[in-house]
């Protein structure tokens, strides 16, 4: 039986007028991995501050079993500036003998920190860096339980795929508790799921697959004036149903009641139409790119680059931090000029773009005032319009909150209204850098339910791989040799990609000589090879539909279920690597 580390008991805690706990009961045993979901402001943080004994309760008790080792992240990063990174992530401890641990070594190369620099004093990092520091002085760390709030802010789609895995890796018996918006991440690393919501906790069991589910449920059997949430839970549930067969693939996600609940559920968007409208609004050309190449100080960004974007297109960007994905956007947008080359733009392209600094505006103006002061109604496309205050409801400022002062609103709630005011100008293309930071699941529904329907040209940088896949139909990467790859397998290719870089960037010269050497003499084994592992990939494919059927026959009876999960898994297992074999295949082929 698991141990128990803490209890929450009735505990109540009130900041100003606003109640976030009311009398909530509550615990942590060991092996619990926790993701906690909820609105901006709806007590999250005071929940996890409350849990470790950070910030006192008004009332009830909170109760840790003697000698529990907690590691705790925050938002807020305090480190001593005058620390060099090695001083805060290791203290005293000597190279030679922190070298030689490979748990730390793991951590300071998944962190990025030894292209960072050990040596680098505190005081001259940015806010990311300075967290991604913090994160590793946790990491190389042995705890009981792990507590973080947001994670993933300041990390890659690379170094988010790396501590995904190192969490899921630490011992069985230790625990964690995690505050984020990253959908990919909740899915990926938890086996619960709190909602904070209203001065409540609800538990959900499973991932945010399991919890998108389960919610849809408790709204359905809500009152009428719950709808207008529910259809947009029932449309993620519906992207959720669609997309990679294995995030369904858990039993506990009951798949003969989320067919039910989307039966009548149309697909997110209708790619064609919104390509067909986009074009008749903007014509042929939107950015053309040619023989472009871009620096940075002494990096070079892009390197006689040649890229099309067109009419229509859904473009996610990825690439490590420092690859130049924000200022190939400045670029695009005119605010930064390519050192050589051109960048042709359309005489109709109006762009909108979304920078990850908030933007300043009056403080004293209400949230209403500041979004009508661009456009009271927008044109959606299709004969669509909808008002500056249905926009804002849907963007989580409801009734009163949009009179709101601008100077009192939040960090996160400031991204929104920079989001609305961009949304407002009625843009044919629109630029997105880093737009779910801050960001709670709710509003970034609300954002992908928007865009679903919005007909023009869009592309985003994020290391949110979930909003990436929701938002975007193609994936395109800075690889930080100076290329731009198109990815038809997406941020899961990218990664691929990644992880064989790294050795080949290790590798001698005599290795690639003997390569070279043998190449053209394994041309033809090699094409009869990615024949076979084709033929067992398309086997392995209807295999895969086969028992996503009987998993739906066997919903009701959890022993079937969960034999036939076991058989899913070890078909996916087996395809993913074959599917390794056949890009390392294709690749060595040219």
């Amino acid at each position: 039986m698991a141990v128990n580390l803490l209890n929450l008991e009735n505990v109540t805690v009130a900041h100003g007028t606003r109640l976030l706990m009311d009398a909530v009961s509550l615990g942590v045993s060991e092996g619990d991995r926790i993701g906690v979901v909820g609105r901006n402001g709806g007590g999250k943080t005071t929940l996890l501050k409350t849990l470790v004994k950070a910030e006192d309760p008004h009332s009830g008790r909170v109760t840790h079993a003697g000698g529990l080792r907690i590691g705790l992240l925050t938002q807020d990063v305090r480190i001593d500036p005058a620390l060099t990174a090695h001083e805060a992530i290791l203290g005293e401890t000597a190279e030679h003998t922190w070298a030689g641990d490979a748990r730390v070594r793991e951590v300071l190369d998944g962190l990025g920190l030894h292209t960072m620099g050990l040596d680098s004093p505190v005081g001259t990092m940015s806010g990311g860096e300075r967290r991604r520091v913090a994160l590793a002085a946790l990491l190389v760390q042995e705890w009981d339980l792990l507590v973080l709030d947001e994670p993933t802010n300041h990390l890659d789609v690379e170094g988010v795929a790396w501590l995904a895995a190192h969490l899921k890796q630490r011992s069985p018996s230790q625990a964690h508790l995690v505050v984020t918006h990253d959908r990919w991440f909740l899915d990926e690393v938890n086996n619960t799921t709190w909602e904070v919501h209203d001065g409540v906790v609800d538990a959900y069991e499973g991932g945010y697959s399991a919890y998108v589910l389960a919610r849809a449920e408790r709204d359905r059997m809500a009152s009428a004036s719950e709808q207008k949430r529910l259809q947009l839970v029932k449309k993620e549930l519906a992207w959720l149903r669609r997309g990679p067969p294995a995030r369904t693939s858990k039993p506990q996600f009951r798949i003969d009641a989320a067919n039910a609940l989307i039966a009548d559920e149309p697909p997110a968007r209708d790619d064609i139409a919104l390509q067909r409208f986009s074009a008749a609004r903007l014509g042929k050309t939107v950015y053309e790119l040619h023989d472009v190449s871009l620096s940075f100080g002494d990096k070079v960004l892009l390197d006689h680059v040649d890229w099309n974007l067109g009419p229509g297109d859904r473009i996610g960007v990825v690439g490590v931090n420092g690859a130049g994905k924000s200022t190939v956007l400045k670029m695009l947008v005119g605010q930064q000029e390519p050192d050589e080359g051109r960048v042709v733009v359309g005489q109709t392209v109006k762009p909108a773009y979304l920078s990850q600094e908030v933007a300043e505006l009056d403080p004293t103006l209400r949230v209403l005032e500041a979004i009508e002061q661009v456009a009271k109604v927008v044109d959606l496309g299709g004969g669509k319009t909808i008002g500056a205050s249905s926009l804002a409801d849907r963007f989580g400022f409801t009734g009163n909150a949009q009179w709101t002062r601008v100077g009192d609103l939040s960090g996160g709630e400031r991204r929104r209204l920079q989001i609305l005011r961009l949304l407002m100008g009625e843009p044919n293309v629109i630029l997105l850098d880093e737009p779910t930071n801050d960001l709670d699941i709710d509003t970034l529904n609300a954002l992908e339910d928007l865009l679903d329907g919005w007909p023009g040209t869009l592309i985003v940088v994020s290391h949110d791989r979930y909003f990436l896949e929701r938002v975007t139909t193609v994936t395109a990467s800075l690889m930080g040799d100076g290329s731009v790859a198109a990815l038809p397998g997406g941020v899961e290719e990218y990664l691929t990609r990644r992880r064989k870089a790294a050795p080949a960037a290790s590798g001698t010269s005599g290795a690639k000589s003997k390569g070279g050497g043998a190449a053209a003499g394994d041309s033809r084994a090699a094409k009869k090879e990615l024949s076979r592992v084709e033929r067992e990939i398309a086997k392995l494919d209807k295999e895969e539909q086969k028992l996503h059927g009987e998993l739906a026959e066997q919903a009701s009876d959890y022993a079937a279920a969960a034999a036939l999960d076991d058989r899913l898994r070890a078909v996916q297992t087996q395809k993913a690597e074959l599917e390794d074999t056949w890009l390392e295949l294709s690749d060595a082929l040219g």
